[in-house]
């Protein structure tokens, strides 16, 4: 008897050190955490806004957690083909999770199949893949926003400039409008141009499209586009919409160039609320724009990876449908740019 007992608590004592040595070596595999991180494109605004706040997140996550994080940040320069070879380099360098911002949000089948196969874990940011893509893996995310919320509250900024102030400048009971559009086929720059409008004549609002164009979030060639649309229709326009700040900046740059008065231009409303976007409001050069939670953002990556890779504890993760992260926006007016976070 006593024999059988020595037996069991030798077993018990082996079971033991076996669970400490697994334990031992599940704590050694997050001592350090390698991030990858793929970018359609690290000269938009935007997102080099965004990156510069995870990368704070993640400063912060180190030191408070004691986990040493790295990362590595690839430009895809708008090629999927990039991106796709980019993200295989990353998981030959070892990168325990990916940070995707998707070139074509289409197309990340070969990201995906790449990720499972080595079992990463990706979050895809900024650009939502379609929905049926991330039901594909249980280790796949989405931190992003409501890019239907972004043009209704667009919409609304531009509905407050129209019943504030005498911008029918021709008196025929239309607001000229032109739209500066982000990118062909984008899913937000789709949303953004057709729910601010809808907005717009939702309230009653008579508007006219006087022209639109694709300046690829760009500001150099929002300048260039707009120039061109000042040439051809010189002061007529009375509203200019923006899918992003960057662009509506380059609208501004156009009638700087073109030497046209503040009293003779239109009004420029756009969205994300990156530093300069909030500078041009708060000197009056753009009327309004809508802010795009880059730090909530920023940090909800952070803490979907230290959940993933270390806790795996999703509680604190505030998902709003399936395994997706989004964040709301916000109306900036001028007011709103005196003594809040938006006044930096």
């Amino acid at each position: 008897m006593w024999k059988r007992i020595r037996l069991a608590i030798a077993l018990i004592g082996l079971f033991a050190c076996t669970s400490f040595v697994g334990c031992a070596k599940r704590e050694e595999k997050v001592m350090g955490i390698k991030i990858g991180v793929s970018v359609y494109d690290t000269h938009d605004a935007y997102l080099s806004a965004l990156l510069s706040e995870f990368n704070s997140y993640i400063t912060e996550k180190a030191k408070e957690t004691g986990i040493a994080m790295s990362v590595e940040v690839q430009n895809s320069n708008g090629s999927q083909a990039t991106q796709n070879n980019s993200v295989e380099d990353m998981i030959d360098n070892g990168c325990d999770v990916l940070c995707v911002n998707l070139v074509d949000r289409t197309d990340p089948t070969v990201i995906i199949d790449m990720a499972q196969q080595k079992n990463i874990p990706v979050i895809f940011f900024n650009r939502e893949l379609v929905e049926g893509d991330i039901e594909r893996w249980s280790r796949l995310y989405y931190v992003g926003a409501n890019a239907e919320e972004s043009g209704t509250l667009q919409g609304e900024v531009a509905i407050n400039a129209i019943e504030n102030n005498d911008i029918d400048k021709n008196g025929d009971g239309a607001i000229q409008y032109v739209m500066i559009e982000g990118e062909a086929g984008h899913q937000d720059s789709k949303i953004r141009t057709e729910t601010s409008v809808a907005v717009i004549k939702d309230a009653g609002i008579k508007v006219e499209k006087v022209a639109s164009a694709i300046a690829n979030w760009d500001r150099a060639q929002a300048l260039t586009k707009m120039s061109g649309i000042i040439d051809e229709y010189g002061d007529e326009v009375e509203l200019v919409l923006s899918n992003n700040d960057d662009m509506a900046l380059g609208a501004i740059d156009a009638y700087e160039a073109a030497g046209i008065s503040d009293e003779k231009r239109p009004i420029v409303i756009g969205i994300d609320g990156i530093d300069e976007g909030l500078e041009a409001v708060r000197n009056g050069k753009m009327y309004g724009t809508v802010y795009n939670d880059k730090e909530g953002q920023a940090k909800a990556m952070a803490e979907l990876i230290y959940s993933e890779l270390v806790t795996k504890d999703f509680s604190a993760i505030e998902f709003k449908t399936g395994r997706y992260v989004r964040l709301p926006y916000a109306k900036v007016l001028k007011s709103d740019t005196i003594g809040t976070k938006y006044s930096r």
